[in-house]
């Protein structure tokens, strides 16, 4: 029988439940369990009980919660046991974790795919971790009952025991799981009916109770991708064009990598999923060996269309799409701005745009390959593992049913593992030498082939009446279109002009909960961008760059027509219409950033300023509402110091109060990253930026003061490892304006950038 392995406990996890299928139409792929041969249904040791899918309750009394999302530091996993323990009544000493396998029992209750992004999980899986919690607590207390002979009404349950407060009975989970007691199962309906608790009834939920995963992770007892090691396992290295995509291999010399000790052979991979292109992966004994032996590789490409493409050259035909009547697809229309503008008392114009962006997670990209007769066994670290298997067998030309994917820890994420590059030369290669490979990107691999953050521009519009009041916005958003690469309709939004679905994870953030009566978003694919840079999700997609532009824009008209920018937007955050709740909560942030910034109380020195942003980040219906107010200094010569950090997050019930605030402040920093400090370029078909000499993240000397003001209120739970990200670059953009008077459009914001708009 093939066996699951998780990497955390050595409880094997079998594989099959229930057949899946999800189509992805770019590859014509497809991923499902359905009569995989030696494959019987799911059993876990009989002793043990297993309430839900999502937990079991070993003879011990320990608890072992699976996590179906990737953990890459946020600690999700301890999150989804923490939410479990609450409704379980469990001691907390007693939890344990594991990381799901590729079964589709693991999909996401909502999505119905495994897939991590977002900020979803925690708001996602909330209900449903809770439900299978208090699932679990019933079926233990109906079990003691029948066992002590008392009503199950009259238990009470709480750190791993069940009481009987009349007679002093009690029986902790252990006994009731070793004698066989807890039998109850439930129906869907069943699960949907049972009344959960209150949040003042809450006694886990809310507290920062030590994460699970830390003591492995300090020890060096985790085990991430890269750290897998297999019998008779080989090595590969990959040697990648000159060009990001679209580049063939026309011939290999192995000559000079014969001669290197250990070499095995030097794989072309022949990737029908199109998600590689001109890729050859150098197999040897060593790691070492496979670098030498990549080095040693001289290899003739064509480098197909792409090879003079530029960031330059992107940016023009982003322009050229902007300007025709017919390009793109409506995300927004409501009203008619274009016959506001012609009454209004003021019009503002303006262009933005962001750079290429590169995902550079500690660990580098890495995947194993084996396979066991029919079944190939993917070791990795991946965020979307549902659309992986799908392409892992796309590259070992298998059934998908044939898969089997054993998650890792990650070392980092931030969006980089939706994608399954990386299995493809380990599966190409491991098929070809015939024992499993590992493969390891360099750094410079890594960069080069980033499914990067797509360059950007944006064209804005604004129109005011004569009293100030704004009337009318009209916004083009024009890209790449990360989520139409992964070739998945559902992850697609029907446009409102009905033109044809558009790539919502591009333009989600201009849908803002300001209310405005005319209001246009359009959706542009660059078509140029999209097949030379082939794009991904970088932590906070598309807000990172659409509320670059709103927020910016919203200061830029309130400079116009004289008003404070915060008290601009507390006005439009009246919650009118189909505002109504969210412009609420987001002004409520806004108003909680300021005060704990001292925003407008105090006088500050010559050169300095402080900015506002509020976003309703990440999707409009799964918002987290935050605000940021960001306090800089302007030298004369442009540069500019980000003194504080002020973020203020809404999160409706917060799980882990610790984690939250590390969270916020991790994305409030990545934010400041992006708006300062980090930029790729294109030339020549290529990234010019190869490691950190060139692309040059935020470093600690440059790191401000962060302080966070968490608002919890009880209302549903929202996700926090993102938000944070999209409000801090045009917070830093407006405080710069208010120090100096300059104003910037681009990012990263540059010194050069400053002083040029403080001269005009």
């Amino acid at each position: 029988m093939n066996k699951h392995v998780n990497n955390i406990n050595a409880e094997p996890t079998d594989l099959s439940r229930r057949s899946f299928l999800v189509g992805t139409a770019a590859t014509g792929l497809v991923l499902g369990y359905a009569g995989l041969p030696g494959i019987g249904s799911a059993t876990a040791a009989p002793a043990n009980f297993e309430p839900s899918v999502w937990y079991a309750i070993s003879p011990d009394g320990l608890v072992t919660v699976t996590c179906g999302k990737a953990d890459m530091g946020q600690h999700i996993a301890s999150t989804m046991a923490q939410i479990v323990c609450e409704e379980l009544g469990a001691k907390w000493s007693d939890m344990r974790v594991a990381l799901a396998s590729n079964d589709p029992k693991f999909n996401d209750p909502v999505l119905g795919a495994q897939i991590t992004g977002g900020s979803w999980s925690t708001m996602m899986n909330f209900e449903a971790m809770s439900r299978a919690g208090a699932a679990g607590r019933i079926a233990l207390t109906e079990g003691a009952a029948a066992a002590m002979g008392v009503p199950a009404s009259e238990l009470v349950v709480r750190d791993s025991m069940i009481v009987h407060p009349k007679s002093k009975k009690q029986m902790s989970f252990a006994d009731v799981v070793k004698n066989g007691k807890a039998t109850k199962t439930f129906t869907p309906d069943e699960l949907k009916a049972i009344k959960l608790k209150t949040p003042d009834q809450y006694t886990m939920i809310g507290v920062s109770v030590p994460q699970l995963d830390i003591p492995s992770k300090t020890n060096g007892t985790a085990k991430y991708g890269i750290d897998v090691m297999l019998p008779g396992m080989a090595y590969g290295a990959l040697v990648t064009p000159p060009v990001r995509f679209g580049a063939t291999v026309k011939s290999v010399d192995d000559g000079a990598a014969k001669k290197v000790p250990g070499f095995i052979k030097a794989v072309t991979l022949d990737d029908k999923t199109g998600t590689t292109s001109g890729w050859v992966v150098a197999v040897a004994s060593t790691y070492a060996n496979a670098k030498k032996a990549a080095q040693a590789l001289k290899i003739a490409y064509d480098s197909g269309p792409n090879a003079r493409v530029s960031s330059e050259s992107l940016l023009d035909e982003a322009k050229r799409l902007q300007k025709l009547d017919d390009s793109g697809q409506f995300f927004v229309k409501d009203g008619d701005p274009n016959a506001a503008f012609g009454s209004a008392a003021k019009v503002v114009e303006a262009e933005y745009t962001t750079s290429i962006n590169i995902h550079a997670p500690l660990e580098p990209m890495n995947a194993t390959a084996e396979f066991k007769g029919d079944i190939l066994h993917i070791y990795s670290g991946n965020q979307f593992a549902t659309r992986s298997g799908a392409i892992a067998a796309g590259a070992a030309g298998i059934d998908p049913k044939f898969v089997v994917m054993h998650q890792m820890w990650l070392g980092g994420g931030f969006g980089r593992r939706l994608d399954a590059d990386m299995m493809i030369p380990a599966v190409q290669a491991a098929k070809a030498v015939g024992k499993p490979v590992k493969v390891i990107y360099s750094r410079e691999n890594d960069m080069t082939m980033d499914f990067s953050r797509p360059l950007t521009y944006q064209k804005v519009k604004a129109g005011v009446d004569g009293d100030g009041k704004l009337i009318a916005i009209s916004h083009d958003v024009v890209s790449a279109w990360p989520t139409a690469r992964w070739g998945i309709p559902d992850f697609l939004t029907p446009s409102v002009d009905k033109r044809g679905p558009l790539d919502s994870f591009t333009v989600n953030g201009a849908d803002f909960f300001y209310t405005v009566p005319n209001h246009y978003v359009r959706a542009i694919k660059n078509e140029l961008a999209h097949n030379a840079t082939p794009s991904g999700q970088l932590r906070s997609v598309a807000p990172g760059w659409t509320f670059w532009a709103v927020e910016s824009m919203i200061d830029e008209i309130a400079a116009a027509t004289g008003k404070d920018p915060a008290q601009f937007r507390i006005s439009l955050l009246d919650g009118a219409g189909k505002n109504d709740g969210g412009a609420q909560r987001l002004r409520n942030t806004l108003l909680a950033a300021m005060g704990l910034a001292g925003y407008g109380t105090r006088k500050l020195p010559k050169g300095e300023g402080m900015g506002v942003a509020c976003v309703s980040s990440q999707e409009r219906a799964s918002a987290s509402w935050t605000a940021c107010v960001a306090h800089v200094a302007v030298a004369p010569s442009g540069a500019v110091t980000v003194k504080k950090l002020t973020v203020a997050t809404d999160v409706g019930t917060q799980v882990h109060p610790d984690n939250i605030r590390a969270q916020v402040e991790g994305a409030a920093l990545w934010g400041l990253s992006l708006a300062m400090y980090e930029k790729a370029t294109l030339k020549d078909g290529g990234i010019e930026q190869t490691n950190f000499d060139g692309y040059t993240p935020l470093r600690m000397s440059q790191t401000p003061e962060v302080a966070v003001a968490v608002i919890a209120n009880g209302e549903k739970a929202t996700g926090v490892g993102e938000p944070a990200v999209t409000v801090v670059a045009p917070a830093i953009g407006n405080a710069i304006f208010n120090a100096s008077g300059a104003r910037v459009r681009a990012l990263p914001i540059t010194a050069e950038a400053v002083k040029a708009s403080m001269k005009a």
